[in-house]
Protein backbone atom coordinates (compact mmCIF):
# COMPACT_ATOMS: atom_id res chain seq x y z
CA UNK A 1 0.00 0.00 0.00
CA UNK A 2 2.71 2.23 0.65
CA UNK A 3 3.73 1.96 -3.29
CA UNK A 4 0.63 2.92 -4.45
CA UNK A 5 -0.12 6.01 -1.86
CA UNK A 6 3.31 7.47 -2.69
CA UNK A 7 2.23 6.67 -6.82
CA UNK A 8 -1.16 9.12 -5.90
CA UNK A 9 -0.25 11.68 -3.62
CA UNK A 10 3.16 12.09 -4.99
CA UNK A 11 1.58 14.68 -7.89
CA UNK A 12 4.61 13.64 -9.81
CA UNK A 13 3.70 12.83 -13.47
CA UNK A 14 5.76 10.25 -15.37
CA UNK A 15 6.54 11.75 -19.40
CA UNK A 16 6.39 8.44 -21.17
CA UNK A 17 7.07 7.89 -24.97
CA UNK A 18 5.03 7.17 -27.49
CA UNK A 19 5.46 3.79 -27.05
CA UNK A 20 5.09 3.40 -23.43
CA UNK A 21 1.23 5.68 -23.98
CA UNK A 22 0.27 3.35 -25.93
CA UNK A 23 0.96 0.65 -22.98
CA UNK A 24 -0.51 3.12 -20.45
CA UNK A 25 -4.06 2.87 -18.92
CA UNK A 26 -6.60 2.15 -21.46
CA UNK A 27 -4.54 1.91 -23.65
CA UNK A 28 -3.06 -1.10 -22.94
CA UNK A 29 -7.00 -2.43 -23.78
CA UNK A 30 -5.69 -1.51 -27.80
CA UNK A 31 -2.64 -4.10 -27.28
CA UNK A 32 -3.67 -6.49 -25.29
CA UNK A 33 -3.52 -9.82 -26.77
CA UNK A 34 -5.65 -12.65 -25.87
CA UNK A 35 -2.40 -14.55 -24.47
CA UNK A 36 -1.34 -11.73 -22.55
CA UNK A 37 -4.60 -11.95 -20.90
CA UNK A 38 -4.51 -15.48 -20.28
CA UNK A 39 -1.21 -15.06 -18.85
CA UNK A 40 -2.51 -12.45 -16.62
CA UNK A 41 -6.01 -14.34 -15.40
CA UNK A 42 -3.72 -17.49 -14.78
CA UNK A 43 -1.59 -14.97 -12.43
CA UNK A 44 -4.30 -13.89 -10.80
CA UNK A 45 -5.89 -17.37 -10.48
CA UNK A 46 -2.75 -18.91 -8.59
CA UNK A 47 -2.91 -14.90 -6.64
CA UNK A 48 -6.23 -15.56 -5.25
CA UNK A 49 -5.20 -19.10 -4.90
CA UNK A 50 -2.83 -18.67 -2.44
CA UNK A 51 -3.75 -15.42 -1.04
CA UNK A 52 -6.63 -17.14 -0.20
CA UNK A 53 -5.09 -19.16 2.28
CA UNK A 54 -1.76 -17.31 3.39
CA UNK A 55 -1.65 -13.89 2.17
CA UNK A 56 0.63 -12.83 -0.10
CA UNK A 57 -1.31 -12.85 -3.41
CA UNK A 58 0.22 -9.41 -4.86
CA UNK A 59 3.38 -11.38 -4.62
CA UNK A 60 2.61 -13.46 -8.19
CA UNK A 61 -0.13 -10.75 -9.37
CA UNK A 62 1.54 -7.87 -9.50
CA UNK A 63 5.22 -8.89 -11.11
CA UNK A 64 3.03 -10.62 -13.35
CA UNK A 65 1.23 -7.23 -14.57
CA UNK A 66 4.39 -5.61 -14.68
CA UNK A 67 5.91 -8.26 -17.19
CA UNK A 68 2.99 -7.53 -19.27
CA UNK A 69 3.64 -3.86 -19.52
CA UNK A 70 1.70 -1.92 -17.78
CA UNK A 71 3.08 1.20 -16.29
CA UNK A 72 3.85 1.30 -12.52
CA UNK A 73 1.15 3.31 -11.09
CA UNK A 74 -1.84 1.20 -13.56
CA UNK A 75 -0.14 -2.13 -12.31
CA UNK A 76 -0.82 -1.27 -8.67
CA UNK A 77 -4.01 0.33 -9.27
CA UNK A 78 -5.40 -2.89 -11.29
CA UNK A 79 -3.79 -4.82 -9.01
CA UNK A 80 -5.68 -3.29 -6.17
CA UNK A 81 -9.38 -3.70 -7.83
CA UNK A 82 -8.48 -7.60 -9.13
CA UNK A 83 -7.87 -8.42 -5.30
CA UNK A 84 -10.75 -6.65 -4.10
CA UNK A 85 -12.63 -8.62 -6.07
CA UNK A 86 -11.55 -12.17 -5.05
CA UNK A 87 -11.21 -11.27 -1.51
CA UNK A 88 -14.35 -10.20 -1.48
CA UNK A 89 -15.33 -13.91 -2.56
CA UNK A 90 -13.04 -15.22 0.40
CA UNK A 91 -14.28 -13.30 3.29
CA UNK A 92 -17.95 -14.26 2.45
CA UNK A 93 -16.76 -17.68 2.10
CA UNK A 94 -15.16 -17.63 5.92
CA UNK A 95 -17.73 -15.77 7.33
CA UNK A 96 -20.44 -18.20 5.75
CA UNK A 97 -18.19 -20.98 7.78
CA UNK A 98 -18.11 -19.38 10.97
CA UNK A 99 -14.25 -18.59 11.03
CA UNK A 100 -14.26 -15.09 11.47
CA UNK A 101 -14.82 -13.23 14.64
CA UNK A 102 -16.15 -10.12 13.54
CA UNK A 103 -15.61 -8.00 15.95
CA UNK A 104 -11.75 -8.30 16.53
CA UNK A 105 -12.04 -8.53 12.90
CA UNK A 106 -13.10 -5.08 12.33
CA UNK A 107 -11.35 -3.76 15.51
CA UNK A 108 -8.12 -4.63 13.43
CA UNK A 109 -9.68 -3.19 10.04
CA UNK A 110 -10.28 0.05 11.83
CA UNK A 111 -7.09 0.24 13.45
CA UNK A 112 -4.80 -0.86 10.33
CA UNK A 113 -6.88 1.84 7.82
CA UNK A 114 -5.73 4.50 10.65
CA UNK A 115 -2.48 3.15 10.65
CA UNK A 116 -1.84 2.25 6.47
CA UNK A 117 -2.90 6.12 6.16
CA UNK A 118 -0.21 7.57 9.15
CA UNK A 119 2.35 4.64 7.48
CA UNK A 120 1.54 6.21 3.61
CA UNK A 121 2.04 9.85 5.38
CA UNK A 122 5.20 9.01 6.29
CA UNK A 123 6.23 6.84 3.23
CA UNK A 124 6.21 10.26 1.13
CA UNK A 125 8.86 11.69 3.50
CA UNK A 126 11.28 8.83 4.20
CA UNK A 127 12.93 6.38 1.30
CA UNK A 128 11.31 2.89 2.61
CA UNK A 129 14.76 1.67 2.51
CA UNK A 130 14.94 2.34 6.13
CA UNK A 131 13.10 -0.49 7.08
CA UNK A 132 13.49 -3.08 4.21
CA UNK A 133 16.43 -3.69 5.71
CA UNK A 134 14.78 -4.97 9.04
CA UNK A 135 12.18 -7.22 7.25
CA UNK A 136 13.94 -10.47 5.99
CA UNK A 137 15.39 -10.62 9.67
CA UNK A 138 11.57 -9.98 10.93
CA UNK A 139 10.33 -12.55 8.19
CA UNK A 140 12.99 -15.62 9.92
CA UNK A 141 11.29 -15.06 13.20
CA UNK A 142 8.00 -15.57 12.16
CA UNK A 143 9.00 -19.27 9.94
CA UNK A 144 10.75 -20.51 13.19
CA UNK A 145 8.00 -19.25 15.21
CA UNK A 146 5.59 -21.37 12.64
CA UNK A 147 7.55 -23.58 11.90
CA UNK A 148 9.51 -25.15 15.12
CA UNK A 149 6.17 -25.33 16.69
CA UNK A 150 4.29 -28.20 15.53
CA UNK A 151 1.31 -27.22 17.23
CA UNK A 152 1.07 -23.78 16.24
CA UNK A 153 -2.03 -22.31 14.33
CA UNK A 154 -3.65 -25.95 14.54
CA UNK A 155 -6.29 -25.71 16.99
CA UNK A 156 -8.36 -22.64 17.95
CA UNK A 157 -7.54 -21.87 21.39
CA UNK A 158 -9.42 -18.61 21.82
CA UNK A 159 -12.56 -18.50 23.98
CA UNK A 160 -14.31 -15.14 24.50
CA UNK A 161 -13.16 -11.82 23.92
CA UNK A 162 -12.12 -9.67 26.51
CA UNK A 163 -11.27 -6.10 26.45
CA UNK A 164 -7.47 -6.69 26.31
CA UNK A 165 -8.00 -8.56 23.53
CA UNK A 166 -9.67 -5.71 21.97
CA UNK A 167 -6.31 -3.94 22.14
CA UNK A 168 -4.11 -6.40 21.12
CA UNK A 169 -6.33 -6.10 17.98
CA UNK A 170 -6.06 -2.83 17.21
CA UNK A 171 -2.51 -2.35 18.28
CA UNK A 172 -1.86 -5.14 15.82
CA UNK A 173 -4.14 -3.75 13.11
CA UNK A 174 -2.40 -0.31 13.81
CA UNK A 175 1.23 -1.82 13.35
CA UNK A 176 0.65 -3.86 10.65
CA UNK A 177 -0.96 -1.20 9.17
CA UNK A 178 1.29 1.34 9.15
CA UNK A 179 3.75 -1.09 7.80
CA UNK A 180 1.20 -1.35 5.01
CA UNK A 181 1.55 2.26 3.94
CA UNK A 182 4.67 2.49 4.34
CA UNK A 183 6.27 -0.29 2.48
CA UNK A 184 3.12 -2.95 1.76
CA UNK A 185 4.82 -7.02 0.90
CA UNK A 186 3.29 -9.35 3.07
CA UNK A 187 0.99 -7.38 5.14
CA UNK A 188 -1.88 -10.22 5.61
CA UNK A 189 0.68 -12.81 5.96
CA UNK A 190 2.07 -11.11 8.98
CA UNK A 191 -1.53 -10.16 9.78
CA UNK A 192 -2.19 -13.64 10.27
CA UNK A 193 0.42 -15.04 12.02
CA UNK A 194 -0.46 -12.30 14.30
CA UNK A 195 -4.16 -13.47 14.63
CA UNK A 196 -2.06 -16.92 15.39
CA UNK A 197 0.27 -15.71 17.77
CA UNK A 198 -1.33 -12.88 19.63
CA UNK A 199 -5.10 -14.47 20.16
CA UNK A 200 -4.65 -18.28 19.49
CA UNK A 201 -6.67 -18.62 16.17
CA UNK A 202 -6.30 -21.67 14.63
CA UNK A 203 -4.94 -20.84 11.14
CA UNK A 204 -8.21 -21.19 9.26
CA UNK A 205 -9.53 -18.35 11.58
CA UNK A 206 -6.78 -16.01 11.33
CA UNK A 207 -7.10 -16.89 7.81
CA UNK A 208 -10.47 -15.70 7.60
CA UNK A 209 -10.01 -12.67 10.17
CA UNK A 210 -6.89 -11.30 7.98
CA UNK A 211 -9.50 -11.61 4.87
CA UNK A 212 -11.67 -9.04 5.90
CA UNK A 213 -8.65 -6.78 7.13
CA UNK A 214 -7.37 -6.79 3.76
CA UNK A 215 -11.45 -6.48 2.18
CA UNK A 216 -11.37 -3.06 4.00
CA UNK A 217 -7.89 -1.98 2.81
CA UNK A 218 -8.77 -3.13 -0.37
CA UNK A 219 -11.80 -1.45 -0.71
CA UNK A 220 -10.21 1.94 0.49
CA UNK A 221 -7.52 1.48 -2.45
CA UNK A 222 -9.52 0.94 -5.08
CA UNK A 223 -11.32 4.10 -4.39
CA UNK A 224 -8.05 5.97 -4.00
CA UNK A 225 -7.07 4.72 -7.71
CA UNK A 226 -10.32 4.71 -8.91
CA UNK A 227 -10.67 8.39 -8.20
CA UNK A 228 -7.07 8.82 -9.78
CA UNK A 229 -7.92 7.04 -12.99
CA UNK A 230 -5.04 4.81 -12.03
CA UNK A 231 -7.11 1.46 -13.34
CA UNK A 232 -7.30 -0.65 -16.43
CA UNK A 233 -10.51 -1.69 -15.47
CA UNK A 234 -10.89 -4.28 -18.11
CA UNK A 235 -7.52 -6.06 -17.06
CA UNK A 236 -8.65 -5.68 -13.69
CA UNK A 237 -12.49 -7.32 -14.40
CA UNK A 238 -10.65 -10.26 -16.40
CA UNK A 239 -8.12 -10.60 -13.57
CA UNK A 240 -10.81 -10.66 -11.29
CA UNK A 241 -13.02 -13.32 -12.61
CA UNK A 242 -9.84 -15.52 -12.32
CA UNK A 243 -8.71 -14.24 -8.87
CA UNK A 244 -12.30 -14.65 -7.58
CA UNK A 245 -12.32 -18.61 -8.84
CA UNK A 246 -8.86 -18.85 -6.91
CA UNK A 247 -10.19 -16.96 -3.45
CA UNK A 248 -13.12 -19.27 -3.95
CA UNK A 249 -11.39 -22.73 -4.44
CA UNK A 250 -8.59 -21.72 -2.01
CA UNK A 251 -10.83 -20.19 1.05
CA UNK A 252 -12.64 -23.83 0.18
CA UNK A 253 -9.14 -25.61 0.84
CA UNK A 254 -8.35 -23.39 3.69
CA UNK A 255 -11.36 -24.20 5.56
CA UNK A 256 -11.45 -28.21 5.36
CA UNK A 257 -8.19 -28.42 5.92
CA UNK A 258 -7.04 -25.76 8.31
CA UNK A 259 -3.35 -25.60 9.33
CA UNK A 260 -2.47 -28.77 7.37
CA UNK A 261 -2.98 -27.05 4.28
CA UNK A 262 -2.06 -23.50 5.04
CA UNK A 263 1.18 -23.91 6.90
CA UNK A 264 2.79 -25.05 3.95
CA UNK A 265 1.45 -22.57 1.95
CA UNK A 266 2.27 -19.71 4.52
CA UNK A 267 5.82 -20.84 4.11
CA UNK A 268 5.85 -20.44 0.44
CA UNK A 269 4.36 -17.07 0.88
CA UNK A 270 7.17 -16.02 3.50
CA UNK A 271 9.66 -17.45 0.79
CA UNK A 272 8.35 -15.41 -1.87
CA UNK A 273 8.50 -12.63 0.79
CA UNK A 274 12.05 -13.13 0.62
CA UNK A 275 13.07 -13.32 -2.66
CA UNK A 276 11.17 -10.33 -3.00
CA UNK A 277 13.06 -8.37 -0.36
CA UNK A 278 16.22 -9.36 -2.08
CA UNK A 279 15.18 -8.33 -5.26
CA UNK A 280 14.54 -4.68 -4.14
CA UNK A 281 17.58 -3.98 -2.08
Amino acid sequence: MGEWVKAIESGERPVYSEADRRRNGSMVLATATGGMLAFLALTAFLAGLVDSMAGGGGLISLPALLAAGVPPHFALGTNKVQSCLGTTFSTARYLRHGQVHVPIALTAAAAALTGSYGGSRVALVLPSERISAVIPPLVVAVAVITFARREFGVHDKFGVARVRDYVLAATAGLVIGFYDGFFGPGTGTFLAFAFVWLFGFGFARATGNTKLVNWASNVAAVIAFGLAAKVNWTVALAMGIANIAGNWLGAGWAIRGGARVIKPVFGLVLALLIIRLTLLR
